[in-house]
């Protein structure tokens, strides 16, 4: 029966212990339990279930001395329910420890998953910042191209006002050989109007010469003709 009892004073040291989170000095400090009501509850219980095992393990000296049966019973029932209290305080300590785990284990998951969900944040914020840089480079490439449109665009006006200058100047020489086209058709029909006229004259002085050299002829041929009939 001691044998008993010894072991009854080890299991409620060892719930006590785990109660206490392992400090080993028989001591827990009041309001220490994470688990609230129930954690303290079960703790009281095996603490009292410990006080009562030792206390029974003490009485049995004077009751054996005593040879007192009865009181030897009543010891061992007292011991075999403070084996029952500290079994059940044990139960309930362990229920507490895989509510624990348990949470852990839970918490765990939702570490992991903010994790993940940090890492693929990270990865989002790098390819927004390599898509920044990107749409920076692009930009740049674009003001470039544009200073170059522009200077181009000015180099191209320029041309254009030369263009248009040098056709101004065209179109004025044009319009002075136009002027003088007008001038020597002017001149031309003048000239074909002169020549005709000419032409006129001399057609008239050709046919007054032929008709002097016809009267001319025919004034001789009756000059002849005189000067036979007087021989």
């Amino acid at each position: 029966m001691r044998f008993q009892f010894g072991a009854l004073l080890s299991l409620c040291a060892i719930v006590t212990l785990v109660h206490c989170g392992g400090e080993g000095k028989g001591e827990c400090k009041n309001g220490a339990s994470s688990s609230g009501g129930g954690s303290k509850s079960a703790s009281n219980i095996a603490v009292k279930a410990m006080q009562e095992a030792k206390a029974a393990e003490d009485a049995q000296q004077p009751a054996g001395q005593q040879a007192a049966h009865q009181v030897k019973e009543q010891l061992a029932e007292k011991a075999v329910e403070a084996a029952k209290a500290a079994d059940a305080a044990l139960e309930g300590k362990e229920e507490l420890v895989q509510q624990v785990q348990n949470e852990m284990k839970e918490t765990e998951v939702v570490v992991n998953q903010e994790q993940s969900s940090l890492q693929q944040m990270q990865q989002a914020a790098q390819s927004a910042s390599k898509a920044a840089q990107q749409a920076a480079a692009e930009l740049k490439l674009i003001q470039t191209a544009l200073q170059v449109a522009e200077g181009n665009a000015q180099n191209a006006q320029v041309a254009l006002e030369g263009d248009n200058q040098q056709l101004q100047e065209k179109e004025t020489l044009l319009d002075a050989e136009r002027s003088h086209m007008d001038q020597l058709s002017k001149q031309l029909q003048e000239a074909k109007a002169d020549l005709a006229k000419t032409k006129e004259a001399e057609k008239k002085a050709e046919q007054a010469a032929n008709e002097a050299k016809q009267n001319a002829n025919r004034n001789r041929r009756k000059s002849q003709r005189r000067k036979r009939r007087s021989v």
